[in-house]
């Protein structure tokens, strides 16, 4: 199995952009929660050994990983909230916290490697997708570790105030035992009420008390 590589961060590098950063957000899927972006410029000298997609490392590598990361390069996290992914739809809510993470950056990035088909239209900034950059890029791969570290930092936080849900494990993805809570227990402020099994419980008790 082939694992990311600097072939993408060299190419642009090639074509005159000196500080490239890698974009990658984590928490599409959830029925709770933000959704959670960073962007990683790399030190071409100091790329720690061992990243990959966070979703074929454990959380402990996932851990060690992201101190690395941190301590080595330039990261910047973005969120976007439950209210704006009501509001604007998961994908451009994704986006936007794409953009936040870029624009919190130290100093602008010269070009972006945006992981992906799409590339945020509200980018006013050199950019390319790649698609399933998290597995082939080095720079998204980091992005993609930092980006579901602290999400699930956060969800953690939350389940610690909304117990019952087992967001400290599931991250506020569909488990089992998360609809289950969703049905038992009711909605929580942190759920998205776009999210069709959480829209339908709402729909299910407007009938109810209508």
């Amino acid at each position: 199995m082939t694992a990311p590589d600097f072939t993408f961060e060299q190419s642009a590098m090639a074509r005159g952009f000196a500080r490239i950063a890698g974009v990658d957000e984590v928490g599409r899927g959830p029925l709770a929660g933000p959704v959670v972006a960073a962007a990683v410029v790399l030190d071409p000298a100091r790329i720690p050994p061992g990243l990959n997609d966070s979703k074929k490392l454990t959380g402990k590598r996932r851990a060690v990983l992201s101190t690395a990361i941190l301590a080595s390069a330039e990261v910047s996290i973005g969120q976007a909230s439950v209210a704006e992914i009501d509001e604007l739809n998961i994908l451009r809510a994704s986006h936007l916290a794409m953009i936040r993470a870029i624009d919190g950056l130290s100093a602008p990035p010269d070009h972006c490697l945006i992981d992906g088909n799409l590339i945020p239209r509200d980018l006013a900034r050199s950019a390319e997708p790649v698609i399933k950059g998290d597995a082939r890029s080095l720079s998204i791969a980091a992005a993609s570790i930092v980006a579901k570290i602290r999400r699930d930092h956060v969800m953690r936080d939350l389940a610690q105030h909304f117990p019952g849900y087992g967001w400290e494990t599931n991250a506020g993805y569909p488990s089992k035992s998360h609809r289950l809570a969703l049905q038992n227990i009711g909605i929580t402020p942190h759920h998205r009420r776009s999210f069709k099994p959480v829209h339908n419980i709402l729909w299910q008790q407007k009938n109810v008390s209508d």
